[in-house]
């Protein structure tokens, strides 16, 4: 199939850039911290503004994941204004399918999935949305047991519990052990890993951002059954949008992946992940928030970001080699008869239009 790069419309996002290198949308007044991006025109501002305001869903509530954490952070840091954007952040529930059907009916603009595979999902529920940054290039998705399991093949005639539904890679590794599918009970068990200790449940399919880290401090002991580690391709933190929306405002989906890769540099900067934590601290309502936490969550996830992320490539990169190795993980567990054709469903050009030879592009003095 033919593949675009990351690379491939570098010629023209640069042009593009250099006609942005021009007057900033406006000053800001003495004591305003609003950090102008000056990249952003009179013309450029005024066509972000006219979209009105944006609707971005979290994937569960206000977690300091990826494609959440940078969102939370750039409202709080001004990075959104800078660019003209107003955006309007809700909290999801973790039915990421539902927020992908919001997407695309135009309820909402903006939302995160937890990997490719399930852009391809949404599509195939008949979601029109499109991929626009994939920032991990590896399975978030681990799937844990008691220590005493050995062999994956032990699951069958278990209960397994999962979040919605069991995420492709780990599917992809149970096949590869020769388990069937079939002999596995599996139910929609939510978010507290304690089930799997209490034996509620046998195996639990976990982020291994999250859950791993809460059992620990609970000072439970459990065995992480690791994907890539079983030859399976995955990925994880996927930015979305729909692909009338962003046909109709280039401008608001390169600017909104401007602002997000303004605040991940933040976010990941000596001494500032505890600063961006605390801006999704205030979001959330419950009062129960755990700041430390999410300090794990967010340094475990931004550094697996790191870690598959080549030299060469920017934050958020798109490889559809990559991904159709992901998506063949649902043709392999029977969920599709076939990979579709993937060029439809992820559009790398607004992320390469935000970014020169590396950096994204934020002032015209860089």
């Amino acid at each position: 199939m033919t593949t675009p790069t990351t690379r491939r419309h570098l010629g023209a996002a640069a042009a593009t850039a250099a006609v942005l290198l021009t007057a900033a949308c406006g000053g800001t007044a003495e004591g305003d911290q609003t950090p102008v991006a000056t990249v952003i025109d009179d013309e450029r501002c005024a066509a972000n503004e006219e979209a009105g305001k944006l609707t971005y869903i979290s994937g569960y509530f206000y977690q300091a994941s990826v494609t959440q954490l940078e969102v939370f952070a750039a409202e709080s840091l001004g990075y959104f204004d800078a660019v003209c954007l107003d955006v309007e952040i809700q909290g999801g529930t973790g039915d990421v399918m539902a927020n992908a059907q919001l997407v695309s009916a135009g309820t909402a603009h903006f939302t995160a999935l937890s990997n490719e595979a399930e852009v391809v999902q949404a599509a195939e529920a008949d979601h029109n949305i499109i991929g626009i940054a994939t920032y991990g290039h590896v399975p978030i998705s681990v799937l844990l047991t008691s220590p005493e399991v050995e062999s994956l093949k032990e699951l069958e005639g278990q209960i397994m519990g999962h979040q919605s539904m069991t995420p492709a890679p780990l599917e992809a590794m149970l096949i590869s052990e020769g388990v069937d599918l079939d002999k596995i009970e599996q139910v929609d068990a939510g978010y507290d890993p304690s089930i799997l200790p209490r034996d509620e449940v046998q195996a639990l399919t976990a982020f291994r951002s999250n859950e791993p880290h809460q059992l620990a401090a609970m000072g439970e002991e459990y065995k992480e059954w690791l994907p890539e580690e079983f030859g399976v391709v995955g990925s994880f933190g996927v930015m979305t949008t729909s692909p009338e929306f962003a046909e109709a405002n280039p401008t608001v989906v390169e600017d909104f992946l401007r602002a997000l890769a303004k605040a991940s540099d933040y976010c990941q900067g000596e001494g500032n992940a505890e600063e961006c934590v605390g801006y999704a601290a205030e979001l959330d309502e419950s009062g129960t928030y755990d700041t430390e936490h999410n300090a794990k969550v967010w340094a475990t996830e931004s550094e697996l970001v790191r870690a598959s992320t080549p030299d060469d490539a920017v934050n958020g990169y798109i490889d559809l080699n990559l991904t159709e190795a992901e998506v063949q993980n649902l043709v392999d567990n029977g969920a599709l008869e076939s990979v579709p054709d993937l060029e439809p469903l992820f559009d790398p050009r607004y992320l390469e239009a935000v970014h020169v030879a590396g950096d994204v592009l934020w002032s015209s003095d860089e």
